[in-house]
This record gives structure tokens, sequence and C-alpha cells, in this order.
């Protein structure tokens, strides 16, 4: 059983560093991603942490947005922050650095590690980046996360096009949306959510999660077709079957269990968005923090 469990958010999201006794005093306590399931863990006596990650590179001193936070009472340096619009890769390196910083401060021996969305893939660079050189990461869970492209990555790389969506007023207002807040916010990532990038980095990741339990949790709210299944369904970001990572090579992913929750959307964002209660984002759902608290058997 891990000591603790590191939260961390995904792609363009702003969170505070928090551990069990310390959070943001104004607004969301941990960000608009991960303060439901801290308080889930809170609640159970569990040694919880979030990752602290912000649009750029830099502190987290507060987050000026939507459902965002101020009055921050640790602000960690930059070297142990995520940029969470970057590469994936140096996000790995933040990150691990962050898990060995808390392990250090804390005494911890080993961690689980809970991801969301792109928290996925920089959960899995930060474990190639610690390899035995720092806690053990006893399991990982993903929520929502692209294993194998995503909505954004995959319309920038033109691999789904306005005809995918079948005429679906939602997802073709995803698509609009898509380019120009890639443009605007992007320094690295929305490149790298493809699933034409995300082959090749699969490819270049096995033997790194031998040994880990990975729990791969996928949502599909969005239903208009069934074609193509790089598509749909999907959660607003990312299909059912890339989030469940069913495409995954075994070599890649050798001890996986994966759950679907066909009703649900990425994030509160998206419940906000088209008007569904906040319970119905993978981030904020009861039932889905149980399932998560069985994978990681705390």
């Amino acid at each position: 059983m891990a000591d603790a469990v590191v939260l961390v958010s995904g792609g363009a999201a702003v969170t505070p560093f928090t551990d069990p006794e310390r959070a943001a005093g104004t607004g969301l306590a941990a960000g608009n991603t991960m303060t439901a399931l801290r308080a889930y863990f809170l609640d159970r006596g569990i040694r919880v942490f979030t990752a602290p990650a912000r649009i750029g590179a830099g502190e987290v001193h507060e987050d000026a947005g939507w459902q965002g936070f101020s009055d921050v009472p640790v602000v960690l340096p930059a070297e142990v922050t995520i940029n969470a619009v970057g590469r994936v890769d140096d996000a790995g390196v933040a990150l691990a650095a962050f898990v060995r910083y808390v392990a250090a401060e804390e005494g911890l021996e080993s961690v689980a590690l809970v991801g969301h969305s792109m928290g996925g893939l920089f959960s899995r660079a930060a474990i190639r980046e610690l390899g035995t050189d720092g806690p053990r990461v006893e399991r990982l869970v993903t929520l929502g996360s692209p294993w194998d492209g995503s909505v954004l990555g995959d319309v920038l790389d033109g691999e789904i096009t306005e005809a995918d969506a079948h005429d679906d007023p939602a997802t073709l207002k995803i698509f609009a949306e898509a380019r120009p807040y890639a443009a605007a916010n992007s320094q690295g990532a929305a490149g790298e959510v493809s699933r034409r990038f995300l082959r090749g980095w699969n490819d270049a990741q096995a033997g790194v999660l031998d040994g880990i339990p990975v729990t791969a949790i996928g949502a599909g709210y969005f239903a208009a077709a069934d074609e193509p299944r790089q598509l749909w369904p999907h959660d607003g970001l990312v299909s059912m079957t890339s989030g469940r990572a069913d495409g995954v090579p075994a070599a890649v992913l050798p001890d996986v269990t994966r759950h679907s929750f066909p009703d649900h959307v990425h994030s509160i964002f998206f419940a906000e968005g088209f008007g569904l209660p906040w319970e119905r984002a993978l981030t904020w759902d009861p039932e889905v923090f149980a399932v998560i608290d069985g994978a990681l058997e705390i």
C-alpha cells in the first residue's frame, strides 16, 4: 500500500500545491480539477497531495480564471511546478522533482499517482524519470487521459474532421474552439496529444509501467454517432477508447484494469458548459472516486 496519494491535474489546468493540512484559502481549495477528489481522500484519512501546475513556467500563487483560487499558503519553486501547456516530457521532469520533494519532506517511501487528462501522461513521464531513484510508484490511476489521442490533438492533426462529427452540435462546437484555444495557450502540449504523436511516444515507454498496476477510466457522454471509434463516444476532450487505453499494446501497458462511465464528461468545465451537474464530471463524482479508491487499495 502506498504511503500517500499524489493528484496530478491535466493540460491547461492551474492547481496549487496542497498537503493534508494546507490548501488555497479562497475559492476551490485544490483548483477546479482536484478539489473534490482531494476532499474525498481527506475524509477517509488518506494522506493526499496535489502537484502544483500552471499555464506557463513559474510558480502557482493564484488562479484568477473560472472557479479559481487564491491565498495559497505554500508556493513551491518553478522547478517542481508543472507547465501544464508545455511538452509532456518536461512536465514529467517537474512532476518527478515534486514527488522527490514531497517524499523527502514527508518521509514517504512510496506513492500512488492519480492523473486527470494530460495528468496521466505527465504521471507516466514522471515514472520514467524517477526510475529507481526516488519513491516507488505503487499504482497509477488515469481519468480521461489521452492514452491514444484526443479530440483536440486529432482535430489539429487532421485525423478527425468536421465530417466525423456527423452534425452533432456539441461536438462541432468543441471542434470550432479547439484551434483558437490551442493557438492562444499551447506551448507544445497540443501537438503531443494526437494519436499519431502518442503512438510513437507510447512505443518509447515500453517497460516503464512494468510492475505497476494501472487503472484507466474513460467517459463518453457525447455519443451522437458510433464511428469513427477514434472519436465516438467522447467526454468532450478524449474518446472513451483512448481514456480506457483500449489500443495501447501490452508491452506498454502490461497490467491494466479498465472502467467506463458512459454518462460522464471530462471535467466540471464541460459539465457547466453543457448544463450538467458537476457530479457528471469524472473529477467530481463520488462513484468515480469509489472506483479510484478500489484501484488504489488504500
